[in-house]
Order: structure tokens, then C-alpha cells, then sequence
């Protein structure tokens, strides 16, 4: 991990809608260090390149490049930034394919308020999270239960 100076895990987002990086910024402020935002797949590419931040908060639909191809370049390339999916997506199709190419964190945008910090620290911790709205079984992963 390349915690910062101040102790805190360093956070990268990416996300082509400003409403939803701002309020990921909101949650997450001040208990992590926010190093960057990226609206599209190629600029977080070169974003994670340039930073090297120890989680990418990663939206599925972006322009120039959606977020599982970005999961399948980080994969490629032995990144060792680990990402949480934040996203409309709630079909397991998804969030299989999110887990295959080495997500650690799930995250539906309407739990955003609710799961987004908790997902963030269970990744960091080196456990997965899943928000508990979403049906998946897949590698024994299950969702986590929380209120």
C-alpha cells in the first residue's frame, strides 16, 4: 500500500458523472486522501499509472473505456490497486465479471450513502464487499450483511 504521509489510504475515483464523484468525495473525505478523479476508463488508466493510489472507486459505464475492461488492463498488468465497483449495475452478470478480473468491492449507487466507506475499509483490509442488495453466489462470496 502506498499510504500517505498523513496515514491514510490513498483514493482515486472514476466516474462520468459529476454528481456521483462529488458525493463519493463527500463520503470519503477526510478518512482517506482523495489523490484524483478520472470521467472516463482511459484517464483513470492513466490516473492509477501516475498515482498509484491503493483503491480505484471505479464506475462499470464510462466513455473511451468501460470499467471492466479497465479491470481487465489492471489485471494485465499486475496493478496491485485494488477497486471497489461503484455503479447502477445490480445484475450478477456484472458482478461476476467485476470479481473475475479482481474486484474487491461492489458497491450499488443507491447504497452509495450506506456502503461506500464500509467497502472501501473491508477492501483495504484485505476482505471483500458486496452491497447487500445484490444477488451473488459466485466464488463463495456472499453479500454482507449490513444495515
Amino acid at each position: 500500500m502506498n499510504i500517505s504521509s498523513n496515514g491514510k489510504a490513498r483514493i482515486l475515483l472514476a466516474d462520468d458523472h459529476q454528481a456521483i464523484l462529488d458525493r463519493a468525495c463527500e463520503l470519503l473525505d477526510g478518512k482517506f486522501e482523495l489523490v484524483g478523479m478520472a470521467q472516463n476508463g482511459k484517464d483513470a488508466l492513466e490516473a492509477i499509472d501516475a498515482m498509484q493510489p491503493d483503491v480505484l472507486v471505479l464506475d462499470i459505464g464510462m466513455p473511451a473505456l468501460d470499467g471492466i475492461r479497465v479491470m481487465q488492463q489492471l489485471q494485465e498488468k499486475r496493478s496491485p490497486t485494488k477497486v471497489v465497483f461503484l455503479t447502477v449495475q445490480d445484475d450478477p452478470d456484472y458482478v461476476e465479471a467485476a470479481f473475475h478480473y479482481g474486484a474487491r468491492g461492489y458497491v450499488t449507487k443507491p447504497r452509495m450513502n450506506s456502503d461506500l466507506v464500509s467497502a472501501v475499509q473491508e477492501v483495504l483490509a484485505g476482505r471483500t464487499f458486496i452491497s447487500p442488495t445484490v444477488a451473488f453466489s459466485g466464488d463463495g462470496l456472499a453479500p454482507k450483511a449490513q444495515d
